[in-house]
């Protein structure tokens, strides 16, 4: 495992340092932060790989602290997973809503933590390389997978790291259909943890922003979703 940067944003210093000394000896070069306030000034510090972000914080909370950054073109495309010792099914889906990446409630077994923490930084990774086409073009919409770029005509779409990723997935497959657990298992990993209705929710803000080509993600009745092929079959 190389030397990628995480951040670990949490308010118990028990619990930070129990998962820095963890990922440190993984061999992850780890910085942490004990409030949402801290987060915002240490994030600014990057390129981070990834964020480790605890919910519950004093003062500004994560959920502001993952719209922060998703909101912010520099750090949109850094990918988060979320801590919590709350386990209700609306704080999930209002996560993943933002754009992060996993979740994960406490307490949790540093094995369980290090095995989601390298199969979201592994998507990542391998998100281009699966990808056929560095650069796909439907009339006015490009995607840039290497520069993690959207732009309609000449107007660039700001996404969210997993709005990026469910496009380039349906985009780089035009005319194929998928349900939405095999979304979720090809830009979020076998098993995770997830709804029918976040996919829906990525897609209903995937559709909003691209504004006119959002029609090239089409719904599928009884199956899922696909992006229309250069036919534009439906």
């Amino acid at each position: 495992m190389g030397r990628e940067r995480i951040l670990v944003v949490e308010d118990e210093e028990d619990i930070l340092e129990l998962v820095r000394y963890n990922l440190a000896k993984e061999g992850f070069a780890v910085t942490g932060a004990l409030s949402g306030e801290e987060a915002l000034e240490i994030v600014k510090e990057g390129p981070w790989d990834l964020v480790l972000l605890d919910l519950m914080l004093p003062g500004i909370d994560g959920f502001a602290v993952a719209r922060h950054m998703k909101n912010d073109a520099a750090l949109a495309h850094v990918p988060i997973i979320m801590l919590t010792a709350r386990t209700e099914e609306s704080d999930m889906v209002a996560g993943l809503e933002i754009g992060a990446e996993d979740y994960i409630t406490k307490p949790f077994s540093p094995r369980v933590l290090l095995a989601r923490i390298r199969s979201v930084l592994r998507r990542g990774a391998t998100v281009a390389k699966e990808t056929e086409e560095p650069v796909i073009q439907r009339d006015e919409l490009l995607i840039d997978v290497r520069r993690h770029c959207v732009k309609v005509g000449q107007k660039p779409v700001e996404l969210t790291y997993s709005e990026f990723e469910l496009l380039s997935f349906l985009a780089s497959r035009p005319g194929w259909a998928f349900s939405r657990a095999q979304i979720v298992d090809a830009i979020r990993g076998y098993n995770y943890a997830v709804t029918d209705r976040s996919v829906d929710v990525q897609i209903v803000g995937l559709r909003r922003k691209l504004g006119h080509c959002g029609r090239y993600i089409q719904t599928v009745r009884g199956v899922g979703y696909r992006f229309r092929d250069q036919n534009g079959h439906n």
